[in-house]
């Protein structure tokens, strides 16, 4: 986002959390690790001081996995000299608390101005300049506008929306149902599986969210139905790598500890778990996801075990 967003300010500031990692970017213009062969633009600023990065900022932008959100807002929140827009592009559940993103941001910080910024992207083809369409989400539609024209540019589009609660538990959700793609793949399964897998995921991350309060069409849009597509298909997926290598007979602690990445879905799955519980929604693929991440389910039993569910109506 910041080689994108780099041309659309005078000054951005990029936080980054490993100091080593932190100089060679100064001295390459190149995150090596993470998006190697990708230049940053002169005007981003490498940080590792996270006081200095978000310094008089205008828009404060959390890219961070989910499960260091609350404890990195609460950092920023004295070193904050206005009131910025907060603009969370975290696809995340916090553990625990079973809050959004954008909630904990509220929480935290006590922000007015938050939006979601979710949708079908993989970090290297947004940072190739390939076009990508994306969708703004905030409670109040003048933020989201504010950041659909601060943010769009000629190969990112931008779409407002006026429902978050919708577009984060699909950007969340989907995830964990990518990682049931990866399992399809890694068990040898056709195009037949994956289309009934997407179909039927996209069903039940929508009960969910329309359960707590969201819009059954922001299931429809870029973040549920083309965020799902491309999570679940795509070989850039990080979390349909997880699900292949637990196919394979890989365990999660072997998968996760040979990867820098962090797959948000093996995070988001038990707090899905529990959400489906609280809003008394059934989620009978990410239940299975759940056995299979945590208690060792063998792949094909939980394959097996959605195929011989009663029957019922779509």
């Amino acid at each position: 986002m910041s080689i994108v967003l780099g041309p659309k300010f005078e000054r951005v500031r990029l936080w980054v959390h490993e100091a080593e990692l932190a100089e060679r970017m100064k001295a390459t213009r190149e995150n090596d690790v993470f998006l190697a062969g990708f230049k940053l633009p002169r005007n981003v600023e490498i940080a590792t001081d996270l006081a200095q990065a978000v310094h008089r900022a205008s828009v404060v932008m959390g890219v961070m996995p989910s499960h260091y959100a609350r404890g990195l807002y609460a950092r920023m929140v004295p070193h904050l000299d206005s009131q910025p827009t907060f603009v969370s592009a975290t696809k995340g559940i916090e553990s625990g608390t079973l809050l959004r993103m954008s909630q904990v941001i509220e929480e935290v910080t006590g922000a007015s101005k938050i939006a979601i910024l979710s949708g079908p992207t993989f970090a290297r083809e947004v940072a190739a300049g390939e076009p990508a369409a994306v969708v703004v989400a905030s409670s109040d539609a003048r933020v989201a506008t504010e950041v659909q024209t601060a943010f769009s540019g000629p190969s990112l589009r931008l779409y407002t929306n006026q429902d978050p609660i919708g577009v984060e538990v699909g950007a969340a959700l989907k995830n964990v149902i990518a990682i049931g793609a990866g399992v399809c793949q890694g068990l040898g399964l056709g195009n037949n599986s994956l289309a009934a897998l997407i179909t039927r995921g996209l069903a039940e991350i929508g009960r969910l969210a329309v359960a707590m309060g969201g819009q059954p069409q922001t299931l429809a849009g870029l973040a549920g139905l083309g965020d799902l597509v491309l999570t679940c298909s795509g070989t850039l997926s990080r979390n349909r790598h997880v699900g292949v290598e637990l196919a394979r007979g890989r365990t999660i602690e072997d998968i996760t500890r040979s990867t820098s990445m962090v797959a948000e879905g093996v995070e988001t799955c038990a707090a899905a778990v529990a959400l489906g519980a609280r809003f008394g929604v059934d989620l009978p693929i990410i239940q299975q996801m759940d056995l299979v991440l945590y208690q060792r389910k063998n792949p094909k039993e939980a394959l097996r075990d959605l195929m011989e569910r009663t029957l019922r109506e779509e």
